[in-house]
Parts: structure tokens; C-alpha cells; sequence
């Protein structure tokens, strides 16, 4: 059976982008996101805040750097990725996170009456080399 991935996440960021590059001088950022869902659980109203870790590239990922800042509110559109690796000391190590096709960013909340968000160009992430720590 083939599989579907595809994830699409609204939520600020919960701190500043960082911005390195590859070897290969691929531009890769990095984006801590909060995402909260508020329901109601008998007369009580309760959120509950969901935190992912994104990766952008290309000149989305300059975008994202230079553009961005904690508390910006974006639309990632992407895919989720495991990535495993071992510590010097030989422990396993694995984490989700979800690589960006497209990230909308957001108006800022004063400008948000009547304005639509700013789509960063999609960037493919084939010159992607994960560092080993995350």
C-alpha cells in the first residue's frame, strides 16, 4: 500500500530562526513552532500547545532568517521526517520533525485586519545533510 505524507501546521514560533548552511552552501533553517488547540472539556475551556521542530531550505530558509522572529505566526506546509543517529557514547538517538515545502508567514497581529500572509518560494531539500545533534 503506498503511504501519504503531508503535514500542514498553523502556530508561532517559539524562538528566532537559525540559519546555517551545508556543506555544499545550502541554506538551512531552523524553527522551534507552538501549536495550540483549544477545546472545551465540560463547562471548562482548556488549550493544549503541541511544539515541533521544522526544517526549511533554499532561499526559503534565507527568507525565514531574515524575515522571521520568535512569536511570528506562519502556515508550514511540508512532510514529516524521523531522523536517527548515535551519540559519541553510543546511545540511539531519533526525532520527528517536519521539512517545509512552503512556509506562509503570517500578518503581524496589528496588521492582521484585511491582510493575507506572504508565501516564502518552495525550495527542494535534495542538498540536505542533517547535522549529527539535531
Amino acid at each position: 500500500m503506498a503511504g501519504f505524507n503531508k503535514v500542514i501546521l498553523i502556530g508561532n514560533l517559539t524562538r528566532n530562526p537559525e540559519l546555517r548552511y551545508t556543506p555544499n552552501g545550502t541554506p538551512v533553517a531552523s524553527l522551534g513552532l507552538a501549536v495550540s488547540r483549544r477545546y472545551k472539556q465540560g463547562d471548562e475551556l482548556k488549550e493544549e500547545v503541541c511544539f515541533v521542530d521544522i526544517v526549511v531550505f533554499g532561499k526559503q530558509a534565507e527568507h525565514c532568517g531574515q524575515y522571521l522572529s520568535k512569536g511570528s505566526g506562519i502556515i508550514v506546509d511540508g512532510r514529516l521526517q524521523q531522523r536517527r543517529w548515535e551519540t559519541e557514547d553510543g546511545q540511539k538517538r531519533n526525532k520527528h520533525e517536519v521539512v517545509a515545502q512552503t512556509v506562509t508567514f503570517m500578518p503581524k497581529r496589528q496588521d492582521s485586519i484585511g491582510g493575507g500572509g506572504t508565501e516564502a518560494p518552495a525550495h527542494d531539500d535534495a542538498g540536505y545533510e542533517p547535522d549529527e545533534h539535531g
